[in-house]
């Protein structure tokens, strides 16, 4: 049951991978609800790979929508070690073109008011995340990316915001003024909750468009996000392929066990409950 080391979590644009054989769906339930869909399992270069859509088949579910913890859990819950976010962006730099990739290795949140964490109800962690993307798994899904063919980035500051609306021309000006590169909406709680959960956790960010910064390009539209998406989608799934063949079974990170020194409370104070809760999480460590 527990052999699917690797998912896939797509994003606009991308709820499917027809390249998958022997597939299975898999529904699964979480303390947390429903995933966002049900999870699609099938191989790929031999390897058994999860497939989940970020915002459900038909795209339903809106970025602060997304029941992030419990597409963590259950991905976890099915032995996954690794996640590729497929996710659209917008460009903060001019070097950044729509269509390009960007494989980014820093996050600023800017969102409020989503649920950022498994833990709390008597069970506290403080987690490191100075580098919030796992480095091994950027490192290999950066080659994948360029053996697709695509005009790919190596780095960059990924800022999120709560959507589900795009900025107003004053936020992107500020954002810019920032420093940062690239502009989305889902990477917050996903890429927190991943590396709670030790998963190692990369981005592969298409760039639609130029957010509303750029005084020579249109505003961000749905039209505009969905055509450049639609462009790149063959090009995720061939990154997709390429990627999988690269990993091995070990992982040289420490995203494996990220929890080992995160985990504050005291051991006869922890509630039962809320280790069995979070069983696929922190079993390893009870």
């Amino acid at each position: 049951m527990n052999n699917v080391k690797l998912a896939v979590i797509g994003g606009s644009g991308v709820y499917d991978m027809e390249a998958l054989t022997d597939v299975e769906e898999r529904r699964v339930s979480t303390p947390f609800g429903d995933p966002s869909d049900a999870i699609v399992v099938g191989t790929l270069a031999g390897k058994r790979i999860a497939f989940l859509p970020r915002h459900g088949r038909g795209h339903r579910l809106t970025p602060a929508e997304v029941p992030y913890r419990a597409n963590i859990w259950a991905l976890k819950s099915l032995g996954v070690e690794r996640i590729v976010s497929v996710s659209a962006c917008g460009s903060m730099k001019e070097r950044y073109r729509p269509r390009n990739v960007v494989i980014p290795d820093q996050i600023y949140d800017n969102t409020r008011g989503r649920t950022y964490s498994f833990f709390g109800d008597g069970l506290v962690a403080h987690l490191s995340f100075a580098e919030p993307f796992c480095p091994h798994l950027r490192g290999i899904l950066y080659d994948a990316v360029q053996a697709a063919g695509a005009t790919v980035h190596n780095g960059g500051t990924f800022i999120v915001i709560e959507g589900p609306r795009f900025s107003t021309r004053g936020e992107s000006r500020i954002y810019r003024s920032w420093g940062v590169d690239i502009i989305g909406m889902t990477a917050v709680p996903e890429a927190q909750l991943a590396r709670e959960a030790e998963i190692c956790y990369a981005t592969m960010a298409h760039v639609t468009d130029y957010d509303v910064w750029h005084d020579e390009e249109e505003p961000v539209t749905v039209h505009m996000l969905m055509d450049n998406l639609n462009a790149n989608a063959a090009l995720s799934k061939r990154a997709i392929a390429a990627l999988v063949p690269m990993l091995t079974g070990e992982r040289p990170c420490s995203c494996g066990s990220a929890l080992s020194t995160a985990i504050i409370t005291r051991r006869d104070l922890i509630p039962p409950q809320k280790v069995a809760e979070l069983f696929p999480i922190v079993s390893r460590y009870f």
